[in-house]
């Protein structure tokens, strides 16, 4: 079954969407032209190519036109009912629609909506964790003035000042995320810090091996979640793991929250019945505006509230706004049918580019997620990333298990289904992707360094491949255009 994108509305609802898109460029245009068309020049963009970035979506018109308001005029720092602004009872109302929404979506106990983005969503656990375990003395007992000038040495004594607390998350070769303890990221300044992997022969989780790491570091938080694993995870057994050593079991869904809100994912593969605290974003495959949320047990309310002061500042109340609608549409049958065909789609894209004879890191996938190792076809992630965008195929390099090029040039390139399904695109269409990025990729030849090294970003891709690349991609998204008759 094709999955319906929320906008795919009436004749009359789509005209009337566009005159008033029409008038809203009208008026910025007027103010600052070449912002207007910068936006329609995004929108003509995102029309014409093949968006497989896995952490990108189309957010319904709706969505879109809720952050366009006068919300976003209004300062609400505080929570609801206890704010430090005077005239916010509006924002109330948004603030506990949007956590309502996603307390009932998500089965959640707590719902905090703030963020501003997957990162403050992290860091808000991250402090509301250690400020229910551990009692910390302020900063300013250290003289600490500006964090940004502290060293490591600085950073080393007051991890060890504040309890030493320890982080254990998946690495970033493997499919983690900066902010799960990476040491040029804030988290990995914050925490001692230390990561599990994947298998080295299957590179999948091997839980045992994860277990035996907990126990030799013995974190205070044990982070699941990932930004570029292609399978799923048991977290029954991670809250094992942690229940096992005393941690606290975190996870970060931003990936996956669509295929957790679409009940793709459910009994032991659902974070939100194993783990204490759960974070988030709200755009990628949950459909939504750029924005983050923290869901927690009761246990942890409190503290999460705590998120500002401790790491944001006033909410934005025009994206709360936005969220509420999103996370309302998310509710819908509708909804669930658009979160399995994400899953489908990137089964049937896997399958399409193993026949082909590419190479995929756990040899598929089972969420939303593929990646691709370029190595067989002698290339480097950035140069397989350049030769794609060259032909209309918007992806984004990534690292491998233990990559040889490191995290700039990288071995892989990531793609994800959840834009093009919001598009309409069924499992034969992404067969007919998966042979386009074979077929581009096969054509495309690294260009040596000037001393004749291999090099690592240079590539020489024939001009008529790309052009018939766009050309083939061109017919798909015909067939499927975004925003289907709204015109700008």
């Amino acid at each position: 079954m094709r999955a319906r994108h929320p906008t795919r509305r009436t004749v009359t609802d789509i005209s009337e969407l566009s005159k008033a898109y029409q008038t809203l460029l009208s008026t910025i245009e007027a103010v600052e032209p070449r912002i207007a068309e910068a936006t329609r020049s995004e929108l003509a963009d995102q029309r014409d190519s093949l968006k497989l970035i896995a952490s990108e979506n189309y957010a319904s018109l709706p969505v879109l036109a809720t952050m366009g308001t006068w919300l976003s005029d209004k300062y609400a720092e505080g929570t609801v009912g206890h704010r430090f602004y005077a005239g916010c009872q509006n924002v109330d109302t948004v603030e506990s629609v949007a956590a309502e929404h996603a307390r009932e979506l998500f089965g959640a106990e707590y719902a905090y909506v703030q963020p501003h983005s997957g990162i403050d969503a992290n860091l808000t656990a991250y402090w509301a964790i250690l400020a229910h375990h551990v009692e910390m003395p302020a900063l300013e007992e250290f003289g600490v003035k500006n964090v940004q000038a502290l060293t490591e040495a600085d950073w080393e004594t007051l991890r060890a000042r504040f309890g030493q607390q320890r982080l254990l998350g998946m690495s970033l070769d493997a499919g983690g995320h900066l902010t799960h303890g990476f040491r040029p990221n804030v988290s990995g300044k914050m925490f001692h810090q230390n990561h599990y992997g994947t298998d080295p022969e299957t590179q999948l989780l091997d839980y045992d091996a994860v277990a035996a790491k907990a126990r030799e570091f013995k974190p205070l938080i044990l982070v699941a979640g990932y930004s570029a694993y292609p399978r799923r995870v048991n977290f029954a057994k991670m809250r094992e793991i942690a229940d096992e050593v005393g941690a606290v079991l975190m996870v970060d869904m931003a990936h996956f929250a669509g295929l957790v809100a679409g009940k793709v994912f459910t009994g032991e593969e659902d974070p939100i019945p194993y783990a204490q605290v759960v974070t988030t974003t709200t755009h990628k495959s949950l459909r939504g505006p750029r924005g983050g949320m923290v869901l927690a047990t009761q246990e942890y309310a409190a503290d999460v509230d705590r998120g500002c002061p401790l790491v944001l500042g006033g909410p934005l109340s025009h994206v709360m706004a936005a969220k509420a609608v999103a996370l309302a549409e998310a509710r819908t049958k509708e909804f669930q049918t658009y979160a399995q065909a994400v899953a489908d789609n990137a089964k049937a894209l896997a399958e399409g580019l193993l026949t082909r004879g590419g190479k995929l890191v756990t040899g598929g996938t089972d969420n939303h997620i593929v990646l691709l190792d370029v190595t067989g076809y002698g290339l480097t992630g950035r140069q397989a990333e350049s030769a794609l965008l060259d032909a209309g195929i918007v992806t984004n390099r990534n690292a491998v298990p233990n990559d040889p090029n490191g995290a700039w040039y990288t071995s892989g390139v990531r793609l994800g289904t959840p834009a093009l399904t919001s598009r309409g695109f069924t499992t034969s269409d992404m067969d007919s992707v998966a042979q386009l990025i074979d077929e581009v990729l096969r054509s495309t030849t690294p260009v040596p360094t000037k001393d004749g090294k291999p090099g690592k970003a240079k590539y020489d891709l024939a001009s008529d491949v790309a052009a018939n690349s766009h050309n083939v991609a061109g017919g798909m998204l015909q067939a499927h255009p975004l925003y289907p008759g709204f015109e700008l």
